[in-house]
């Protein structure tokens, strides 16, 4: 019981604050009685150091003393009564139906027999990323719509159709990054690019809402998106919900509805033939939807065109409808192929900013083929009404149900088109990356030979006691953390994510920065608490196993000490360092970066922030495999350690590129075809086409073979 506890610290904090004072007063008395005199301040500076003075300044000093309890006391009650301020206004009250049907349950309870059951609660419970085991992990629902028929993000809401496209669209993202890499050492200019730069953060809030929910898994890491290929899906969420033709929008939402819309219309033509028909926005809508981000997005999107007015816009869709190239207009940027068919399984979506004039869009463009939306009231089809939330009423069919729009702001629009402009399915063209037609030679190394030492800072470094053990981690392949060989049971699944974020940031993280990245999309201020549970739970575990303070807390920044715990990651990067550096036996030092590797960071776990030191990390046995194979004088010896490279990731480019060299000089073209077709049907199922570079340096390599014989 903790009541006896909390009324013996209220006691004793009560008679430490009212105890001091009384003591003083009776005592001694007041510590200033009044103003001094002029005589009694000329007494004090002859003689300072007297008994009364000094007794005076004890008191004084007493009292200080005091005033700094009650004050330090004031301000933690205050902040109790702040927070209990803050859980009240949080706490969810009944709505007037709840209400009613809360008094008519309890009514029926009274009046029932026995054998009354349990009803489940009204609201159902969404739980974080990684928190799907962790009891501490599950937040209340927004509401329940918002939870049952969709995503909520901090800018807005999505369809789940259009949040598991968004899931797809990062999934390209880090495929094409993976197919464009060109390997090279660890210490090479540009290496670490912004192909390593993670995605938006509303793009991890929409991964982490896709993860909690168990019913619609996100993509795994690596494989191919969902919903690219051959089998075409219907357009979802918003474009389908319209009427035919289009409708005007107007309300609080229009806006924010009309974004949705264009983030809709764009991700479907990432599950689309090149040749589909195209998204078209005047160039005063796509102002009125993103501000002054409008001009930076629309060059990075080729199924989006921009036109300067209703009729620039009409006349292109009737141009690329009819197979017929469009005229030229300067608000329109050139694309690789415009052309739809007729009968393109999705129909162009035309966004305008006023309503057209009567019968020029449906007397230039055929029934069916062009969907338009106004963002504005449009007097000759139909208006519908929208709220905030994306809620939709037609005022001529008020008792009709109307579906509920994707909407978002301009921050959550942006970071979602800058997505899909990075996913976008063009063939892919590295020409311009390799430095040579015949080869890509590895830079030689800039710096001698250098030591890796010990890399631990001075206030770790050093041996554990003889009363502590070290502890393994091991985050390549399945995590793990061993003692003497022994896995340890970590009871949290988000302990064992702060476990491998710490590892990736050797040199820490601090609170904020944690919660943003285990729990994104998510109030950081609301969360700080389920932290420090869940840190507190791992570092008491860790120190009870080993003995040592395995996780480091200094200036509200956590990070693991390398005097107690070792990992296979920090190896494998200090062998890639010590690799791209060695001049001497550069054979050894590439192997054991090869021999380091353990597979992929955190293999199996789909955590958003994963994907991009996943891939860093991915790149170092890339490295070691081609630099490795360019070293060996045996081209059959090059062109297994090219095959080993090609399982690590076998989607890169670069290294079927060198294979298909190494097959070209052991003088077997048939195998060349075989590796070809099989890259290029790999490819193909994740949505992708090879570069032009790849399928000429492919068709060279087999001519040179058959006109040397």
């Amino acid at each position: 019981m903790r009541w006896p506890r909390q009324v013996a610290s209220l006691l004793f904090l009560t008679l430490l604050l009212a105890g001091p004072p009384l003591l003083l007063v009776r005592i001694v008395g007041w510590p200033v009685q009044g103003w001094p005199t002029l005589r009694q301040i000329q007494l004090w500076v002859a003689q300072p150091l007297t008994e009364q003075t000094l007794t005076t300044a004890l008191t004084l000093f007493a009292w200080l003393v005091w005033l700094f309890l009650a004050y330090t006391v004031t301000v933690r009650a205050l902040r109790r009564v702040r927070a209990g301020a803050r859980w009240l206004r949080r706490m969810p009250l009944p709505t007037p139906l709840q209400a009613t049907a809360t008094g008519m349950a309890g009514a029926a309870a009274f009046g029932a027999a026995a054998n009354t059951t349990t009803a489940p609660p009204a609201h159902p419970l969404a739980m974080a990323a990684g928190t799907l085991d962790d009891p501490d992990g599950i937040k209340p629902a927004a509401t329940s719509d918002d939870t049952r028929d969709g995503v909520v993000v901090a800018g807005g809401w999505l369809p789940h159709e259009v949040a598991e496209q968004i899931a797809a669209a990062a999934a390209m993202v880090w495929l094409r990054r993976r197919c464009t890499y060109l390997a090279r050492p660890h210490s090479s200019p540009g290496r670490d690019k912004q192909d390593l730069a993670p995605l938006p953060a509303t793009v991890a809030a929409v991964q982490a809402a896709l993860a909690a929910d168990q019913t619609r898994p996100p993509p795994p890491a690596g494989a191919a998106p969902a919903g690219t290929g051959d089998a075409p899906k219907p357009l979802p969420g918003l474009v389908a919900g319209l009427p035919p033709g289009g409708a005007g929008l107007v309300g609080d939402g229009a806006l924010a509805a009309g974004r949705g819309l264009l983030v809709t219309a764009l991700l479907a033509r990432l599950r689309q033939p090149s040749g589909d028909a195209p998204v078209v926005i005047t160039r005063a809508a796509l102002t009125m939807l993103l501000g002054s981000a409008a001009d930076l997005i629309r060059q990075d999107l080729p199924s989006l065109q921009v036109a300067a007015t209703v009729d620039d816009a009409t006349s292109f869709l009737t141009s690329s409808l009819t197979d017929e190239q469009p005229p030229s207009a300067p608000e329109q940027p050139e694309r690789h192929d415009s052309r739809a068919a007729l009968g393109a399984a999705t129909p162009a979506v035309l966004i305008l900013d006023v309503p057209p004039p009567a019968g020029r869009v449906e007397g230039a463009l055929p029934t069916g083929a062009v969907t338009v939306v106004v963002l504005d009231a449009w007097p000759a089809a139909v208006t519908w009404q929208i709220d905030a939330t994306g809620h939709t009423h037609d005022p001529r069919r008020a008792t009709q149900a109307r579906p509920r729009l994707c909407v978002l702001d301009p921050v959550a629009t942006t970071d979602l088109l800058a997505v899909i402009g990075h996913a976008h399915p063009a063939p892919l063209d590295t020409h311009a990356q390799h430095p040579t037609e015949n080869g890509v030679a590895l830079p030689r190394p800039r710096v001698p030979h250098q030591s890796t030492g010990d890399q631990r800072s001075p206030r770790t470094r050093g041996t554990a006691t003889a009363a502590s053990r070290r502890l393994e981690l091991r985050v390549l392949g399945e995590p793990a953390i061993l003692l003497d060989g022994e896995p340890l049971t970590i009871r949290r699944s988000a302990a064992l994510q702060i476990l491998v974020f710490l590892t990736v940031h050797r040199d820490g993280a601090g609170s904020r920065q944690l919660v943003e990245a285990i729990w994104p999309g998510l109030p950081a201020h609301t969360l700080t608490g389920r932290l420090y549970t869940t840190l507190s739970d791992l570092r008491g575990a860790l120190r009870s196993a080993s003995g040592s303070p395995v996780i480091d807390h200094t200036d509200d920044r956590y990070r693991l000490n390398p005097a107690y715990l070792d990992t296979d990651l920090w190896r494998l990067q200090a062998a890639a360092r010590h690799a791209a550096t060695e001049v001497t036996d550069r054979l050894t030092a590439w192997q054991a970066v090869i021999d380091a590797y353990g597979g992929d960071l955190a293999a199996g776990y789909a955590w958003p922030w994963l994907e991009s030191p996943r891939e860093a990390t991915r790149r170092h046995a890339i490295d070691a495999y081609a630099a490795l194979a360019a070293l060996q004088p045996d081209p059959r010896r090059a062109l297994a350690l090219l095959q080993g490279g090609i399982r690590v990731d076998p989607y890169n480019e670069d290294l079927h590129l060198r294979a298909m060299k190494a097959l070209a000089t052991l003088g077997d073209p048939h195998a060349i075809s075989e590796l070809r077709d099989s890259y290029t049907r790999r490819l193909a199922a994740a949505g992708l086409e090879p570069g032009d570079h790849f399928r000429n340096t492919a068709a060279h390599l087999s001519s040179a073979y058959l006109s040397g014989r």
